[in-house]
């Protein structure tokens, strides 16, 4: 026999509930804190890399920038001056560039800047010519020896130029060339041309066949797809070698200062030979004046056509 329970136990029993029933409780997460600005080290770590990247672009800027800014700021400077210190213009004056331009002390800059110019024009233009046809059967023919003649072509642009200067003064004195125009333009075209090759055929390289075959079944010849179709698609790069010969001719100095005379002398060497008013005098302040008004008109160019310059050099770097 149990024990009897009192009514009052059976009541509480009663509504005491014989399974328990979970209940739902909402609990807000709260939000992680946020991170104070400029303090992740994510950006800590991105603001470093653009800060090294600033300092970097500045260095160079400054290695490459500086010798030119010192010319000029000594071009502007009185003679008495010239050795001056201080890193601002000061003591300016045009004497400089007039005594440059002058012909008083036997000078003649202007006859060597058109010098300069007829053999920068006609070695760029017989380079690019010989060049281009050069490039285009390197990148479009398969033949024999291909890779050989490539190999050739960039092995002489490594010769040192003082290697060259005793026989070519010795073959052009045979000739009687020395002090003449061509003298001065035939060794610049094989300067130019391992440049003119390489660079053109790496960029016809990468032009599509296609193109040049659906000309040919047009009814046009090799020549005529050449010119109607290659040409006009290689623009850029014809651009920027252009530009890149046409510099390198107007900064050679050593075969020049060698094969020419007063009159077919380029500016590299009548720089150079600027005479002062005594024997004893080196006329830094004109030679100064002078290199001025040479680089300039090559920093305008580049300046204005830089993004030609760019596109040309990375065109058919990638191939889509």
């Amino acid at each position: 026999m149990g024990r009897h329970r009192k009514p009052e136990e059976l009541d509480d029993h009663a509504t005491t509930p014989t399974s328990s029933v979970p209940t739902a409780t909402a609990t807000a997460v709260a939000p992680p804190p946020e991170p104070e600005a400029g303090t992740t080290p994510r950006r800590r770590t991105d603001r470093g890399k653009m800060a090294r990247t600033y300092l970097g672009v500045a260095i160079i800027l400054i290695w490459g920038l500086a010798p030119f800014y010192w010319m000029v700021v000594t071009a502007f400077r009185r003679v008495d001056h010239t050795f001056d210190t201080t890193p601002w213009p000061t003591y300016l004056t045009l004497d400089n560039f007039r005594a440059a331009l002058s012909t008083d002390k036997g000078n003649d800059f202007l006859g060597a800047i058109v010098n300069s110019l007829v053999i920068g024009v006609v070695t760029t233009a017989v380079g690019l010519l010989l060049g281009v046809f050069a490039s285009y059967a390197l990148a479009r023919i398969e033949f024999r020896g291909k890779y050989i003649v490539t190999g050739i072509i960039l092995g002489a642009s490594m010769f040192p130029t003082v290697a060259l200067m005793t026989p070519l003064f010795q073959l052009f004195g045979d000739f009687g060339w020395i002090g003449q125009y061509q003298a001065l333009i035939i060794p610049n075209i094989s300067f130019v041309l391992p440049l003119t090759i390489y660079t053109l055929t790496s960029f016809l390289s990468d032009l599509p066949w296609e193109l040049e075959e659906a000309a040919r079944i047009d009814g046009a010849s090799r020549f005529q797809a050449f010119r109607l179709v290659i040409l006009p698609l290689a623009a850029p790069a014809l651009f920027t070698t252009a530009i890149l010969a046409f510099i390198a001719t107007w900064n050679e100095f050593m075969l020049a200062s060698l094969l020419s005379t007063e009159k077919t002398e380029p500016v590299t060497v009548a720089i150079a030979r600027f005479a002062g008013a005594n024997s004893w005098e080196q006329p830094y302040a004109a030679i100064m004046a002078a290199g001025t008004i040479v680089t300039i008109p090559l920093v305008i160019m580049v300046l204005l056509f830089q993004r030609r310059i760019v596109s040309g050099l990375t065109a058919g770097g990638v191939k889509s």
